[in-house]
C-alpha cells in the first residue's frame, strides 16, 4: 500500500536532484565550452601547434580518467561533501590557470587542472544517498537531462562567450560557475545522514574484476571511448573546415551547432523510441554507428561549402546525441544484479580516456595529414566500432532494482532462487552488509509491488 507521499519525491528530494544536476551542468559547461573555440582562437597562443591544440582539448580526460573512481571511493570515506568542494576548488583552479596563461601549455596544465577535479562519482553517490529507492532513477534521469543539456548550450555560449570576452575570458566563466557549484552544493542541496553502501551508484572493489572482464560490458565500454574520441577528434577539425571550406567567420559559428543540436536532439528521439518500445536497440545502435561512420566519410569527400557541412553537422549531432543518450541506459540493461554503479564507474573512465584519445590523435592527425586525415582517422575507428557493435547481443529488457531486506528476509536461503523462478526475473543477488537485495526485472512481466510483496511474505526460519 503507497500513500501520495511516497508514490512523489519529497521536497528535499527534488531540492537534492536539482541541485546536483545544476552542479553537473555547470561543471560540463565548462569542460565543454572550449571545444568549438580552442581549433580556431587557440592559434593566438604562443607555441601552439595543431598537435598541442588537440592535446589542449582532450588534456581533462586523462586526469578524469584515473581520479573519478578514486575520488568516489574516497567520498565513502571521508563523505561526499568534502570530496565534491575540493573537486569543485580543483576545477575553479585549473579554469584561473588556463585563464591567465600565454602560451598553449598554459592552457594544457588548466585543463590537465580542470580534469582533476573528479567529482562524478562523488555527485552520484551523494544522489542515492539522498533519494529513495523508487524515486532513484527519476532523479539520475534528471542529472543525465542536465549534462545532455548543458553540452548542447556550451556548444553555442562558448563561440558567443569567446567573440565577446576573448579565450581568458571563456575560462575566467567556468571558474565562476565551478564556484557557483560550491555555493548551490552548500545552500541548496540537502544535509545528508551519511554516506549509504550502495551498489547501484558507486564502485564496489569486490565487483571490479567480473565487470572488466564481461564482454558485454566492454564492448559498450569501447563504444563509449570510441564515441569521445570521434568527438573531439572531429572537433580539431570542424570548426576550422567551418572557416576554411564554408567561409565561416569563427565568430558565427555557434548558430551552425544551435541548428544541428536542435535538429539532432528532435531527429533521435523516435529512434529511441522505436528500439526501446519494439526492443530492438541492438539495430538502433549498429545503425546510429554506421551514420556516424558515413557523417565522417561526407565530411571528408563533400564538405566543401557552408550549406553541405551545416547538412553534415545535423546528421552527425543526430547519430551523437542517438548514442549518448542510449549507452548508459544500455550499460545498466547489462551490468549484473548488484553491479550497475561499478559498471557505471568502468563506462565514465572509458568516455573520458576517449576524449583525451580523440584530442590528441586528432591534433596529430591535423597536424601530419590535413583536415580529411582527421576525418579519415575517424572513420576506421567508427568501422572498428561497427563490427563491435553488430557482434553484440540484443541486451535484456529489464531495470535495476534494490530492495531492503529485514531480518527474516536476510535469513531465507532460498529467497534468491525463488525470485529467479519469477517469470520476468533475470537475476537477483543479496547483499549482507546493506540489508538489501539487488533485482534486474523486466517491469512489463513483474511490478516493484509484487516482488516486495514476496520477500514480505519469506518464511520463518
Amino acid at each position: 500500500m503507497h500513500d501520495s507521499q511516497t508514490e512523489r519525491m519529497s521536497g528535499a528530494e527534488t531540492r537534492a536532484a536539482g541541485g546536483l544536476a545544476l552542479v553537473f551542468a555547470f561543471r560540463m559547461l565548462g569542460m565543454f565550452m572550449v571545444l568549438p573555440v580552442l581549433a580556431t582562437y587557440g592559434t593566438e597562443l604562443a607555441g601552439s601547434t595543431p598537435a598541442l591544440i588537440g592535446l589542449a582539448i582532450g588534456a581533462y580526460g586523462l586526469t578524469q580518467a584515473v581520479l573519478q573512481i578514486p575520488f568516489g571511493m574516497l567520498s565513502d570515506r571521508i563523505g561526499r561533501r568534502p570530496v565534491i568542494y575540493a573537486g569543485l576548488l580543483i576545477f575553479a583552479a585549473g579554469s584561473v590557470l588556463a585563464a591567465n596563461a600565454d602560451s598553449i601549455w598554459g592552457v594544457i596544465g588548466g585543463r590537465v587542472l580542470q580534469g582533476a577535479g573528479a567529482i562524478s562519482a562523488a555527485v552520484m553517490a551523494l544522489l542515492s544517498d539522498l533519494t529513495r529507492e523508487q524515486h532513484r532513477t527519476k532523479a539520475m534521469a534528471m542529472i543525465g537531462m542536465s549534462i545532455g543539456l548543458s553540452f548542447a548550450v556550451a556548444m553555442v555560449v562558448g563561440p558567443l562567450l569567446t567573440r565577446a570576452f576573448g579565450l581568458d575570458g571563456l575560462f575566467w566563466a567556468t571558474a565562476a560557475m565551478a564556484l557557483l557549484g560550491m555555493l548551490i552544493v552548500a545552500g541548496l542541496v540537502p544535509k545528508s545522514a551519511g554516506p549509504l553502501q550502495h551498489r547501484e551508484s558507486g564502485v564496489a572493489a569486490q565487483a571490479l574484476w567480473p565487470t572488466l572482464k564481461n564482454p558485454d560490458l566492454l564492448r559498450l565500454d569501447f563504444a563509449i571511448l570510441a564515441l569521445h574520441a570521434v568527438l573531439m577528434a572531429s572537433f580539431v577539425a570542424l570548426p576550422l573546415a567551418l572557416m576554411e571550406q564554408g567561409g565561416l567567420a569563427r565568430d558565427e559559428h555557434w548558430w551552425v551547432y544551435l541548428t544541428a543540436l536542435l535538429i539532432g536532439f528532435f531527429g533521435m528521439v523516435p529512434f529511441i523510441i522505436y528500439g526501446e518500445k519494439k526492443r530492438q536497440m541492438k539495430r538502433v545502435l549498429s545503425g546510429a554507428v554506421l551514420a556516424l561512420l558515413l557523417c565522417e566519410l561526407y565530411f571528408a569527400t563533400l564538405g566543401n561549402s557552408l550549406q553541405t557541412l551545416v547538412l553534415g553537422f545535423v546528421l552527425f549531432f543526430t547519430a551523437f546525441n542517438l548514442l549518448e543518450a542510449s549507452l548508459p541506459s544500455l550499460v545498466s540493461k547489462v551490468a549484473p544484479a548488484g553491479g550497475k554503479g561499478t559498471a557505471m564507474g568502468v563506462y565514465a573512465t572509458s568516455q573520458f580516456l576517449g576524449a583525451a584519445l580523440g584530442g590528441i590523435l586528432g591534433g596529430w592527425l591535423y597536424q601530419h595529414v590535413g583536415l580529411n586525415g582527421v576525418f579519415i582517422g575517424c572513420a576506421v575507428l567508427c568501422t572498428i566500432w561497427l563490427v563491435i557493435a553488430v557482434t553484440m547481443r540484443e541486451p535484456p529488457y529489464v531495470t535495476s532494482l534494490r530492495l531492503p531486506l529485514d531480518v527474516t528476509a536476510l535469513a531465507d536461503g532460498g529467497l534468491v532462487e525463488r525470485l529467479k523462478a519469477m517469470p520476468g526475473v533475470a537475476d537477483a543477488v543479496v547483499v549482507s552488509d546493506e540489508a538489501a537485495i539487488y533485482i534486474k526485472v523486466d517491469t512489463q512481466q513483474v511490478d516493484r509491488t509484487t516482488l516486495e510483496r514476496l520477500i514480505a511474505a519469506a518464511p520463518v526460519a
